[in-house]
Formats: C-alpha cells, sequence, structure tokens
C-alpha cells in the first residue's frame, strides 16, 4: 500500500523539482556572471549589450541610437546571441 505512494513521489521529484531546481541555479549563475558587453534579452523580449552592471541591476544600451534602460537582473532571460538567430 505505501510502496505505490512512494514510488509516486520519487516519480514526481525526478521528473518535477528536480530539473526545476536545476534550471532555477543556472538561471542565477547566468545572471550573477553578466559583464559589460554580454548581449542580453530580457524577460520582456528586448535586446541590448550591457553598459554597466551594479549589485542588484544592470544597464543596456539598446538599438543604434543608443537608448540606455536600466533593469533589475531578474529580468534578464537569455545571454548572448540566441535572440538573433532566431531572427534570421
Amino acid at each position: 500500500m505505501i510502496l505505490p505512494f512512494v514510488l509516486l513521489i520519487a516519480i514526481f521529484y525526478f521528473m518535477l523539482i528536480r530539473p526545476e531546481n536545476k534550471k532555477k541555479k543556472a538561471m542565477e549563475k547566468m545572471r550573477s556572471e553578466l559583464a559589460v558587453g554580454d548581449v542580453i534579452t530580457t524577460i520582456g523580449g528586448i535586446v541590448g549589450t550591457i553598459c554597466a552592471v551594479k549589485e542588484e541591476t544592470i544597464v543596456i544600451e539598446t538599438g543604434a541610437d543608443r537608448v540606455r534602460i536600466e533593469f533589475t537582473k531578474w529580468a534578464v532571460s537569455t545571454k548572448g546571441q540566441q535572440a538573433d538567430a532566431a531572427a534570421k
């Protein structure tokens, strides 16, 4: 009777909880390693180059008109050229 319940919990852990924790750690590591010059995409879809990194925020420069916008680090979705490669 208790064996199926334990098996269900184990499956739930390995299929849902563990991968989510790994994903969270990877995102946290990526956000802590942001540096000036990195190309990023925010969760809102804004693509830009980092021009300043502060403790909890970053300042990015977007487009040819050199508009600068400040974001919190948790708003960064991806780092690198992934967004540009998908658009082509």
